[in-house]
Order: C-alpha cells, then sequence, then structure tokens
C-alpha cells in the first residue's frame, strides 16, 4: 500500500471533533464491555484490521473472553450472548450495513429490550466507529506488529 495521509497530523481539528464524539460515548449508559462489542463487530463488518486489533484488545482489558471475542462474528449461533447483547449486536450490525436499511424487527427488539435511550446510543455509538473504521481504512491505518 502506497504511504497515505495522517489525518491527525493533516487535520488535527476533524481528529479532534471525533475524540469529542469518543467523550459523550464514554458518558452513556452502555457498558465499557458492550462499547467494545459493537466496535468490534462493526470493524469486523467493515474490515477495519486497525480497529479490530485495537477494539478486540480493549475488550480483553474490559473482562471480555477470548471464547465470546472469537464467536462475536457468529453470535447468534452460539449461547454466548445475553438478550441485551443480541439487542445490541443486531443493531450495530442493521446500522453498520445501512444501505441494507434497519429492518422493523431488528429496531423494535432493541426498542423492547433496551429502551430508547441505550437504543440510541447504541446508533451513535455505531456511527462514530463507522466513522473511525472508514477513516482507518481509507487511510490506511495498519496495527502494530
Amino acid at each position: 500500500m502506497s504511504n497515505r495521509i495522517n489525518m491527525n497530523k493533516v487535520d488535527p481539528a476533524a481528529y479532534k471533533a471525533m475524540f469529542e464524539l469518543e467523550k459523550y460515548w464514554k458518558t452513556t449508559s452502555i457498558s465499557p464491555l458492550h462499547q467494545e462489542m459493537i466496535r468490534t463487530r462493526a470493524s469486523q463488518i467493515n474490515g477495519c484490521a486497525y480497529c479490530i486489533d485495537m477494539h478486540t484488545h480493549d475488550a480483553r482489558k474490559a473482562g471480555e473472553t477470548e471464547r465470546r471475542i472469537y464467536a462475536l462474528n457468529a453470535w447468534r449461533e452460539t449461547p454466548f450472548f445475553t438478550e441485551e447483547e443480541r439487542a445490541i449486536l443486531a443493531l450495530t450490525e442493521a446500522v453498520t450495513l445501512i444501505t441494507k436499511g434497519v429492518p422493523d424487527d431488528v429496531y423494535e427488539y432493541a426498542v423492547n429490550v433496551l429502551g430508547e435511550q441505550m437504543t440510541a446510543q447504541v446508533i451513535m455509538g455505531t456511527a462514530i466507529i463507522n466513522a473511525w473504521n472508514r477513516i482507518g481504512i481509507s487511510t490506511g491505518m495498519q496495527p502494530a506488529l
């Protein structure tokens, strides 16, 4: 891959704005473990190696197990995730794959399980990590060896 720009150096104001969104999201009712789950799952879908590496590491620090991390992309087929986590993951996937729309049943399930405020926070957090994924992928960010 050719050398690409470092967004933080080229446009630090944009990076600062992204970190302001991160600061907001850390104040929400979504647990740090679930925040990392959202970040990891969206990053898997988008194929952002940099973010997958970072957020699986952060998930482990937040107490996530290796088993659940490995099963995250097959969460529907495992008994490892709670109803709340299933609602979070279904909504995260739908928002990440937005060109397919967010199906009414996914949205209604999220609101029924999570409530309106947490549903809004999951949507916001998913939007934030999707933005980071697009920055990471388009600028060629790579995990450190």
